[in-house]
């Protein structure tokens, strides 16, 4: 790497570990020659032994903010609290104002990053659209965002809370169409900021690279009493509205022996709540919690499964039109996938063909009877395995896929 490659700096607000797309890019950059910095937050310590492991090999340098305590962590969230009040006042919500609203730290992160004196600013999370916007100006460069998500909608509140409405429409409104460099994570959320932001996104899908799969296709064995078929998820955190209750009363009417495999942090109370739905429905095994695993990591822990499950709901409406990261995971994992059908699975079902089952999760007799059909057929389910790998190979990697991100950037920062 050439000391005068142009530099990229990579902000999100969260754990580095928790945006996967921004450690994907941070790679993908100094493969092609640029200097790359990321900056980052440090907030939830259960993340910190996933943060160190993907640091401790990277190529690329990284900036850690700990919003965990300090004078001056204080006073930037009193700040956002009196932010909040003043950003659903049309006459007083300036960007400042709505970005120290979305998150204490974002201007401030805006700041440090603005020390680095980048070419080009790269925003993950919607509060690290503003931090990006702000060290470019003071370093006079470039900004751009990645919607990994459509803010808008991307959780109820997001869709009812005037705060948070407010906040949203500031930040996009005020500064998408200012982005030198934009992506977004799927067709329906790039369609959805083309139709309210006039921008143009370009789709680059939530896919990962091929030495994250296995070295050889699993075969699990034959499934039976003493080795029930697995049906595996997996998240960040395990939660409430990812679609985990449908799938267990799905499950729950499996004739095939099978159990549901979950992996991440439990929310409070969530297995609790898990246990008594499949107490509930009859579910014959307990549902196992399996702790987090490293993001390299996810699609070799995930290949022993039989089926991955990528149950989202449709509401909020973020939901129904993302391509979350599980989808592509179980691709490289060689393992056949359950789709629930919203709209964005819907459009990529087809695609995908004998490696996804596409299924309406309010009729769980329909979706165990289907479930069934292929798991009770080992040739179809080699097949299926098969089809998974393949495609995982030939075209949903991010081995494919970067060359889209790195045109962007390109654009905007060419090396030399």
């Amino acid at each position: 790497m050439s000391a005068s490659a142009p530099l990229i700096c990579l902000l999100t607000p969260g754990h580095v570990a928790s945006t996967p797309r921004l450690v994907k890019e941070a790679d993908a950059l100094v493969d092609a020659g640029y200097r790359v910095h990321v900056v980052a937050g440090r907030h939830f310590e259960a993340a910190d032994p996933l943060d160190d492991d993907i640091l401790g090999s990277a190529r690329w340098q990284c900036t850690r903010i700990d919003y965990r305590g300090g004078a001056g962590a204080l006073v930037r969230k009193i700040l956002r609290r009196l932010s909040r009040r003043l950003v659903v006042r049309p006459s007083l919500a300036t960007l400042g104002i709505a970005a120290r609203a979305s998150h204490a730290e974002s201007l401030h992160m805006g700041a440090v990053a603005s020390r680095l004196s980048a070419r080009l600013y790269v925003g993950h999370c919607l509060p690290a659209l503003p931090a990006a916007a702000l060290a470019a100006t003071r370093a006079h460069g470039a900004y751009g965002f990645d919607a990994e998500d459509f803010h808008d909608a991307e959780t109820q509140e997001a869709c009812v809370n005037l705060v948070e409405r407010s906040i949203v429409a500031r930040l996009q409104g005020g500064l998408l169409k200012g982005c030198g460099h934009l992506t977004a994570s799927s067709p329906l959320i790039g369609r959805m900021y083309s139709e309210i932001y006039g921008v143009q996104p370009r789709i680059v899908l939530n896919v990962f690279p091929r030495s994250h799969a296995p070295d050889s296709p699993v075969e699990p064995g034959p499934i039976s009493a003493d080795r029930p078929a697995v049906a595996y998820w997996f998240s960040q955190t395990i939660g409430p509205g990812r679609g985990l209750e449908g799938a267990i009363h799905a499950l729950a009417r499996v004739r095939t022996p099978i159990e549901i495999h979950l992996r991440g942090i439990p929310a409070p109370g969530y297995p609790e709540h898990l246990t008594a739905v499949a107490r509930q429905v009859g579910l014959k095994r307990p549902v196992r919690i399996l702790p987090p695993g490293p993001p390299t990591e996810m699609a070799r822990l995930a290949a022993s499964a039989d089926l991955g499950l990528s149950t989202e709901e449709r509401s909020p409406l973020n939901r129904d039109i993302c391509l979350t990261n599980k989808v592509f995971v179980y691709l490289l994992a060689g393992i056949p996938q359950l789709l629930s059908s919203t709209a964005a699975q819907q459009a990529l079902a087809p695609s995908l063909g004998e490696a996804a089952l596409l299924a309406d999760m309010g009729d769980s007799v329909a979706v165990a009877a289907r479930i069934d059909g292929l798991l009770s057929d080992p040739v179809r389910t080699s097949s299926a395995r098969m089809a998974a790998r393949e495609l995982s190979q030939r075209r949903y990697c991010w081995d494919v896929e970067k060359s889209v991100f790195l045109g962007s950037i390109g654009e905007i920062a060419p090396l030399e």
